[in-house]
């Protein structure tokens, strides 16, 4: 090449600073999304919660502020934080009412068609910068921003249960995820005061590929009679010296949620190690999720639990 031609002016990698994420917008009021919004307002950010029923968007209210609350009592943050916290926190039943947010996280439940569904309401609204994360467990990434009008800015931000709590959050790029929005979310997250772990968008990510097919491998050993449910949690909780066993774990994660994410593994790999436990899925079937039902692998209408088998 010719010392004197140079390249022309466009060509090569396009540096772009990350957006700034100044306000937030929620999509569900339940329990991952009250959580969320806990960890944003206490970070100094303004939240939006959307949800299509206004008694949840009550009751989220009332758990953030006994979360925040039980906070104060054993000094992890004052009653004044406490205070501007909630002061930040908005609902609505109305998707209009992020129309301002510089991102919106989706945290409705773990199906992939109602995900559809609420990025197909509620892209209309937002601003052209705006991101857009889920806290998906298990959905491809990729997929879920191709039915958006800005894949590149759309992301996976996985935070764990109980968000306030948990210090992990995965991150994960689907294949048109750009640089900037991958900063901005990283930059985020470490605001939040979570540890990011970086996965590749792969089915159930990092945490619940290796988490929930333990969990599916305990129901089998339940459904073959290797144990009961006692045995089974408490071998793990003083064998593995886990903090709590698979199947009291799977109640708190939801029973439900857990066959969705074996769902996606098992359609999404197409190895034969994945295949849902029938007895999961009965228990689904009878509409047994766990803690949020009151029953589950254990009966939660009598203190302590009793185990259902």
């Amino acid at each position: 090449m010719n010392a004197d031609v140079k390249p022309a002016v466009g060509f090569g990698p396009l540096v772009t600073e990350p957006p700034e994420i100044n306000a937030v917008g929620v999509i569900g009021a339940g329990q991952m999304g009250n959580g969320i919004a806990h960890v944003c307002a206490l970070a100094g950010l303004p939240v939006t919660i959307i949800d299509i029923k206004q008694d949840a968007l009550t009751k989220a209210m009332a758990v953030m502020a006994r979360n925040m609350e039980r906070q104060v009592n054993r000094s992890i943050i004052s009653s004044d934080q406490r205070d501007d916290a909630l002061a930040r926190v908005s609902t609505s039943t109305d998707y209009a009412a992020v129309s301002g947010a510089d991102l919106v996280i989706e945290a409705a439940t773990e199906k992939e068609d109602l995900k559809r569904l609420v990025f197909k309401a509620l892209i209309p609204h937002l601003k052209p910068s705006a991101l857009v994360a889920s806290n998906t467990s298990s959905i491809s990434i990729t997929r879920l921003g191709a039915v958006t009008d800005r894949p590149e800015k759309f992301i996976g931000m996985h935070f764990m249960n109980p968000v306030p709590v948990m210090k992990l959050v995965e991150i994960i790029r689907g294949i048109a995820t750009d640089e900037p929005t991958f900063q901005a979310v990283m930059a985020l997250a470490r605001r939040l005061g979570k540890i990011s772990a970086v996965a590749e968008d792969f089915p159930a990510f990092i945490v619940n590929r290796i988490l929930v097919p333990m969990i599916n491998e305990a129901v089998f050993a339940l459904y073959e009679g290797v144990g009961s449910v006692s045995a089974i949690d408490d071998a793990m909780k003083l064998g593995a010296n886990h903090p709590m066993g698979p199947l009291e774990l799977a109640d708190f994660i939801g029973l439900d949620t857990c066959l969705s994410i074996m769902q996606v593994l098992y359609e999404g790999l197409s190895d034969s190690k994945y295949r849902p436990c029938p007895l999961l899925v009965k228990y689904v079937e009878a509409g047994w999720y766990g803690r949020k039902t009151g029953r589950g692998f254990y009966d939660y209408t009598q203190t302590p639990p009793r185990p259902t088998r």
